[in-house]
């Protein structure tokens, strides 16, 4: 295959899943300008990697675990732990219009920033109604493991939600 067609070949496959990319950014940093750095961070490791991307895995899956493991490293690097994580574009307009909901959202979004940055990637994605199997392959972990790491997970915001 031939440059321009690699070029073209990965431009559709961004453009199919780009919300992918602006979901795990919007996880892990709350300022806009990080979230734009932080994006096009994943955009270059994503073609840096792109050559090597064998198909074995759904494009979205393997989208997940360079973008997750993009902000992780960036995180660990800059070593900031945001207080609060912005919620994406697409649910602003819809949360401002109902109060009540806005409120539980942000605070949802305010106890999942507290927590790990594995626990964060795996409700993440279960938030994203992804599949145990889906889940493991991103993560790099076993099915099994996922579901109790779900488990405790949800245990542990239930608990943050009670405080």
């Amino acid at each position: 295959m031939n440059t321009q067609e690699l070029e073209k070949e990965f431009t559709q496959m961004i453009l199919d899943h780009r919300q992918i990319i602006f979901k795990v950014c919007y996880i892990y940093t709350t300022d806009d300008y990080t979230i734009e750095e932080l994006s096009q961070e994943c955009l270059l490791n994503l073609w840096r990697a792109y050559p090597r991307f064998r198909g074995e895995s759904k494009p979205s899956t393997w989208i997940y675990r360079v973008a997750m493991n993009t902000c992780i490293s960036y995180m660990r690097h800059t070593s900031s732990r945001p207080q609060m994580t912005a919620l994406p574009f697409d649910l602003r307009s819809e949360i401002e219009a109902d109060g009540d909901r806005a409120y539980y959202l942000r605070e949802l979004y305010a106890m999942i920033n507290r927590l790990g940055k594995l626990e964060r990637a795996l409700i993440l994605l279960w938030l994203e109604d992804r599949n145990y199997t889906e889940i493991a392959d991103i993560l790099g972990v076993s099915k099994s493991n996922v579901a109790v790491l779900l488990h405790r997970t949800k245990e542990k915001l239930k608990k943050m939600s009670n405080q």
